[in-house]
């Protein structure tokens, strides 16, 4: 198995507990987490809204980690997620203060699975300069 077709099933299948602890019971789970009352229905909407875009970056990824037409969107997809949430996590940490130790611990993950994924495109792009 290719390693780019693993990166994408690792990060599919880190991702996918994320997703569901996010938007599944988010009143039970983002208490339990982080101390956060999802109770009200606008914060559980927007967090059921963010478990859709996980797992449906997931479902891309692993379509991507299966069929050869979408390997390279997959990764190129899977770098622009992990880094905006990297990103956004990094500004978070600059205006707002240090958040839970978990969410430091997902912001170090993105910005390794974007930093990797990014390494993996920069070797196809050269695998297919070289065989031209």
């Amino acid at each position: 198995m290719k390693i780019e077709k693993k990166f994408l099933l690792v990060a599919a299948a880190g991702l996918t507990p994320i997703a569901l602890s996010y938007g599944l019971q988010p009143s039970s789970s983002m208490h339990w987490l982080f101390g956060i009352d999802a109770a009200p229905t606008n914060v559980s909407h927007i967090f059921r809204a963010v478990m859709g875009l996980y797992l449906c970056l997931v479902l891309f990824w692993l379509l991507g980690a299966f069929t050869k037409k979408y390997h390279q969107p997959a990764l190129y997809s899977l770098v622009v997620f992990m880094f905006g949430l990297a990103l956004g996590r990094l500004l978070s940490l600059v205006v707002d203060g240090l958040p839970h130790w978990l969410l430091i611990v997902y912001m170090l993950l993105e910005f390794g699975f974007g930093t990797v994924g990014l390494m993996m495109i920069k070797k196809a792009e050269q695998s297919a300069l070289e065989e031209k």
